[in-house]
């Protein structure tokens, strides 16, 4: 049954949603548009970018199994969060990111490309420029983070949400150049993730930094104070909370002990099928839009 209803949803997506084109440092990259439910002529509207996880699917495909998979936004039914926010799902080169050694191009390449998909969305459609946001899902998070460490690409979104974060180009904490200081972050994790482990070591592309460790690099890059967690599901969920430059809330972690690689959610999505699990007692969607709600650029 899941298999019918995940190959109907890709049969279905491409005729419910737009694809673009952009030339990038020689190549034709493509990326998926989901435009708010509710247009109006004459408004403005947040932009979310969210970057696939590593997959064997043709590149074409990958932007529609990424919706599908986290659901923040449907080809044919509307979500909680798509009426008012514009939606991008690009696809990596041959489905995956710059970051791991099983990436098919480099890391100035594909921070190229996301400077011009940038350039070619801020032509094309509605956004607002200071609600720009950027989340993403294992090697598409990992890619997340690598954004955050540039300084020029960085410096055009208000906030960052990787889940499941493989962060290849992050590993030592020492190449990393945010554009400012605090920059808003959050992470969201399994703890019995067994593709990217949050202990950290050997990964399928490299080494990989601990989870925490990851967070250490983050709180001194921020000028992190003080934090504070949260713990609920009796003791299953962890949610830390970091005070940096003076700012509450821009450092957040949640870790999810139970839970393995995947996006989580309250009810089961495609993604947690693949990853082996059930239900989940957070929902990645609603931490995720709650925490891109309170930053802007202006």
């Amino acid at each position: 049954m899941f298999a019918l209803i995940f190959t109907v949803s890709l049969l279905l997506a491409p005729a419910l949603a737009d694809l673009e084109t952009v030339r990038s440092s020689g190549r034709d990259r493509t990326y998926w548009v989901h435009e708010p439910d509710d247009f109006k002529e004459g408004q403005t509207y947040p932009a979310i970018i969210a970057f696939h996880g590593s997959s064997g699917i043709g590149y074409n495909i990958d932007g529609f199994a990424m919706e599908a998979d986290v659901r923040l936004s449907l080809p044919v039914v509307p979500t909680p969060y798509s009426s008012d926010r514009y939606f991008f799902y690009p696809d990596g080169v041959n489905g995956y990111w710059a970051g791991p050694t099983y990436a098919n191009v480099s890391v100035s390449e594909d921070l190229q490309f996301v400077t011009d998909l940038l350039s070619d969305i801020k032509s094309k459609y509605s956004i607002d420029t200071n609600r720009m946001y950027a989340t993403g899902l294992s090697n598409g998070a990992g890619f997340v983070g690598t954004i955050a460490c540039s300084a020029e690409v960085g410096a055009h979104f208000a906030a960052f949400a990787p889940v499941a974060g493989s962060f290849y180009t992050d590993v030592n904490g020492t190449d990393c150049s945010p554009a400012r200081s605090p920059l808003p972050i959050l992470e969201i994790h399994g703890g019995s993730d067994r593709t990217v482990y949050y202990e950290g070591g050997e990964g399928e592309g490299g080494p990989l930094p601990a989870i925490p460790t990851w967070f250490e690099y983050w709180q001194q890059r921020n000028g992190c104070t003080f934090n504070s967690t949260v713990d609920s599901d009796n003791g299953n969920v962890h949610h830390t909370s970091w005070i940096c430059g003076g700012q509450n809330g821009t450092l957040q972690h949640w870790k999810v002990d139970e839970n393995g690689h995947d996006w989580p959610s309250k009810t089961i999505n495609f993604d947690m099928v693949a990853a082996g699990m059930g239900p989940q007692p957070i929902e990645a969607n609603d931490i995720v839009i709650d925490f891109f709600d309170q930053f802007s650029l202006d």
